[in-house]
């Protein structure tokens, strides 16, 4: 999963035109703010296109540096720039949330597609519980993100919202990602110990003349 998200340096290179965004526009301005987190943004996909890394988290983000910058721009202020991800954050909140309440917890739905499992996890009440509690972290993430840099956004507090869009970024984005290994990883034990795989064990063919 977290290669899904780049791997850790995907989660550094997403902080880097927002490190290099506010400084520039405290100096030289917004237009140039722009300028150059599109810069770097564009480098860093240079940079995994040379490595031949994952271009999708770098595709990614790029559309996303350049839906900020033009954000920016149409506003006429730098705090602006953050806006898109502040909104992002909410919806994948309530996506999350949506998908606990239905009972196909987001992670668990993700992780088996991954694996390409079926839906059998969804019988087995402590793999779906695992998910829920995998699911519910993202979620509180996500919340929190919206709540504080919300918060920031409206009380104009550009270089403090940068700090926060750095600071529960990738760390917290790396404590979820810790988090929900060790809930699949209870969750699959969870499904390997279930009475269904310990019948179906009875009932195969090399114990059938037992």
């Amino acid at each position: 999963m977290l290669e899904q998200l780049g791997g850790v340096s995907g989660l550094i290179y997403s902080t880097v035109p927002i490190v290099v965004f506010v400084p520039v526009n405290s100096f030289f301005g917004l237009k140039w703010a722009i300028i150059a987190a599109l810069a770097s943004a564009a480098a860093i996909f240079a940079i995994r296109l040379a490595r031949r890394e994952a271009l999708q988290p770098a595709v990614s983000g790029l559309i996303g540096v350049a839906i900020c910058a033009f954000i920016a721009h149409r506003t006429g202020s730098a705090k602006g720039y953050f806006l898109f991800g502040i909104w992002s954050t909410l919806v994948y909140a309530a996506v999350f949330v949506l998908s606990i309440v239905v009972r196909w917890p987001l992670v668990g739905v993700v992780w088996n597609m991954i694996n390409g499992n079926g839906s059998e996890w969804r019988r087995h009440r402590r793999t779906l519980v695992a998910y829920d509690i995998a699911t519910a972290c993202w979620a509180v993430l996500f919340i929190a993100r919206y709540l504080v840099q919300s918060s920031l956004y409206d009380h104009d507090q550009t270089g403090w919202l940068a700090a926060s869009r750095i600071a529960m970024g990738w760390p917290l984005t790396a404590v979820a990602v810790l988090a929900t290994v060790l809930l699949v990883r209870w969750a699959d034990r969870g499904a390997a110990e279930s009475p269904d795989n310990t019948r179906s064990g009875a009932a195969s063919p090399e114990h059938a003349g037992d």
